[in-house]
């Protein structure tokens, strides 16, 4: 039997060729294939980093938006806090020296007063009057005692610059009396702890 006779055999190389070509095209397809999907994982990698950015991104805007709020609320607290405490504070200074106004007005008239009772009664008219005078005097010096307004201490005080206004001056009779009161030319008084009006006096130097 000759050759001719098994055309199967006669193609036998030719389809080995044609196999390898297609296994040779299916490999470079699949090489395109593997590039094709390295290429779109590439380009969908692309986006999600941009994505991700821009959500750090804002992420980062939010906290420091979010840290400056807070730091506005604090601020608005203790400013609501601290007024607060300021009201308070007048409210307590209101209370508290409520007649130093009032103390202060009555003041003048215990200075006439005290005057009018350095005037020499000669009569009983004038004897009677000045015990009127007396009485008004004891009354306005205790109404003003009893809202805690209180002559200062002065004569033969040492002097105090919180206390005392030093109008005038004159040589101290001896170093002990060096810088202290020798007459008051008008009384002082505190009302509470604060000074209403200090003492006018002579200092000896």
């Amino acid at each position: 039997m000759s050759k001719e006779e098994f055309p199967s055999e006669k193609g036998l190389p030719q389809e080995d060729q044609e196999k390898q070509a297609k296994a040779a095209e299916a490999d470079k397809a699949g090489v395109k294939d593997d590039k094709k999907v390295k290429d779109d994982k590439e380009k969908a990698a692309k986006p999600a980093d941009v994505e991700l950015d821009q959500l750090k991104a804002e992420v980062a805007a939010l906290t420091q938006k979010n840290k400056d709020l807070e730091d506005k609320y604090l601020r608005s607290q203790a400013e609501i806090q601290n007024a607060q405490r300021r009201y308070s504070k007048e409210r307590a200074n209101l209370v508290k020296y409520e007649s130093q106004r009032l103390g202060k007005d009555i003041l003048s008239s215990v200075d006439n007063l005290e005057r009018a009772l350095q005037v020499k009664a000669d009569d009983e008219a004038s004897r009677q009057l000045k015990k009127g005078i007396e009485m008004t005097l004891e009354g306005l010096v205790r109404a003003l005692k009893d809202n805690g307004i209180e002559e200062i201490k002065a004569d033969g005080e040492k002097f105090d610059p919180t206390l005392h206004q030093a109008v005038q001056s004159v040589p101290a009779e001896n170093d002990d009396q060096k810088g202290y009161v020798v007459q008051v030319l008008q009384k002082g008084y505190v009302y509470k702890d604060r000074v209403l009006r200090p003492a006018m006096v002579v200092v000896a130097q």
